[in-house]
């Protein structure tokens, strides 16, 4: 793709959709020195050196990629215009674009007849989930698993809400005996189940969680904020994730996060939140006399808790879908290289004298850490984190992330190492580019190479 052409022509496009209402009045207000300009733009390039190279695969550090061409074009074409989709004369076109969107996300994870809208991220969507879990269930708390994201614990605390911390089990994955037993407690209004742990990728029994909380009369939310667009591969038939009734499940869940600007190719920030019931737009309830005139219709802005939302976000995720449709052979055509690297990366670290798996991986992050001679989490903390200092530093480097795992993590899982601590640093990769696949040998020989001088 061309991305140069396809910039100029949305400019060109801009730029002769303006010219229809008149000769463009300029005030000298807004003129610009280009030599200001010239140096000012010389030191944004300089600072934006200064960053990793998120686009190519050596870098498998945080969940992080640069947006498809496609998003980009489609994010600047509507931010020349500059829409606001909080209310229908803000945005008229980018709110029927938003509104399209987030209707193929729903048939995605299979909700009928949703309410839905773009969020500024995962934390915004999930904090807008709890608010409405909150109003449905005034005064019973949350439960989640330890490995959820900690944005949970955060907007709990933010509502006011009391929140249960879960046990995982040895796979990352909340753990259905102690759900049982805490859900049994009448406590719990809301269960949090994850689909696709920010730790190391694993995904809750969702199918299994509901069962459990209907029994208890809670509401489950999924945030898969992170992993909800690998829907898309649970129903195929070599059955690339393994067990596809967590996935089949959330179209039974109450709520769903899916953060676009991870796996959906969209730049930052757009994140969603999707309801299966239309009905809590009661919660959302409020007016703004000079902002709803326009339309009998709702707005946007009127089942959202933020305000000015950018058209542009839904422009881009629009235009991406109609180029990557939410199919396996369309998106997930993305996401499965990132899933089939994850998979063969674990078979080389079971077999790597020099670097060994923490936990097999559910999607596509890979959590390993380099083989001691000393079978303690201390010795494997001060490895582990040595190896990512030396990979990064290297004339050739490679960028790996540093995560955190408890004692009981360790403990839990076959791994023979001594909980001498109650936590130690473990390595982290996150395959969620494409081209992690055909880079995959190289980064794991260098890798193996890295951990061996390092014991030398």
């Amino acid at each position: 793709m061309d991305l140069s052409r396809w910039l100029l022509r949305a400019v060109d496009e801009h730029e002769a959709w303006t010219e229809q209402f008149g000769e463009p009045v300029r005030h000298s207000a807004t003129a610009v020195d280009e030599r200001q300009l010239e140096d000012a733009f010389q030191r944004l390039g300089k600072a934006l050196a200064t960053c990793y190279p998120f686009f190519h695969p050596r870098y498998a550090g945080q969940m992080i990629k640069p947006p498809h061409p496609v998003a980009v074009v489609g994010q600047l074409a509507a931010m020349l215009v500059n829409p606001n989709n909080h209310a229908l004369d803000g945005g008229p076109a980018t709110t029927a674009l938003e509104e399209e969107a987030i209707g193929l996300l729903a048939g995605m994870v299979g909700f009928a007849t949703p309410l839905g809208h773009l969020t500024g991220g995962g934390t915004m969507a999930n904090l807008e989930a709890l608010f409405v879990a909150r109003e449905s269930h005034p005064h019973l708390g949350v439960a989640a698993s330890a490995e959820a994201h900690y944005t949970q614990t955060r907007m709990c605390h933010l509502l006011g809400m009391q929140i249960h911390q879960v046990p995982a089990d040895e796979h990352g994955r909340m753990d259905q005996a102690a759900l049982r037993e805490l859900l049994a407690t009448g406590r719990v209004g809301t269960v949090v189940a994850t689909a696709g742990t920010t730790g190391t990728g694993a995904v809750d029994p969702i199918h299994t969680i509901v069962d459990l909380a209907r029994d208890a009369g809670a509401r489950v939310h999924v945030d898969a904020a992170y992993g909800g667009f690998f829907r898309l591969l649970a129903d195929e038939p070599d059955r690339p994730l393994g067990d596809p009734d967590p996935w089949r499940a959330i179209s039974r869940c109450d709520s769903v996060v899916v953060d676009p600007h991870k796996h959906g190719l969209q730049p930052y920030g757009c994140g969603a939140v999707l309801f299966a019931d239309p009905e809590v737009a009661r919660f959302y309830r409020h007016d703004s006399p000079y902002t709803y005139y326009t339309s009998g219709r709702p707005h946007l802005g009127e089942i959202s808790l933020e305000c000015s939302r950018p058209g542009a976000a839904a422009a881009a995720l629009w235009l991406t879908l109609q180029v990557f449709p939410l199919t396996a052979s369309g998106l997930g055509s993305v996401l499965a290289p990132g899933r089939r690297a994850a998979v063969r990366w674990s078979a080389l670290l079971e077999d790597s004298p020099e670097l060994e798996l923490f936990q097999q991986p559910d999607l596509d992050i890979v959590t390993y850490f380099p083989a001691t001679p000393v079978r303690t989490m201390g010795a494997v903390d001060r490895a582990a984190q040595a190896l990512s200092d030396r990979c990064s530093v290297s004339s050739d480097p490679l960028y790996v992330s540093v995560s955190r795992a408890s004692a009981q993590a360790f403990t839990k899982r076959p791994l023979g190492v001594a909980a001498d601590l109650p936590e130690a640093r473990i390595l982290r990769s996150v395959l969620m580019k494409p081209e992690a696949e055909i880079y995959l040998g190289q980064m794991h020989s260098r890798l193996e190479e890295e951990a061996r001088a390092l014991r030398a």
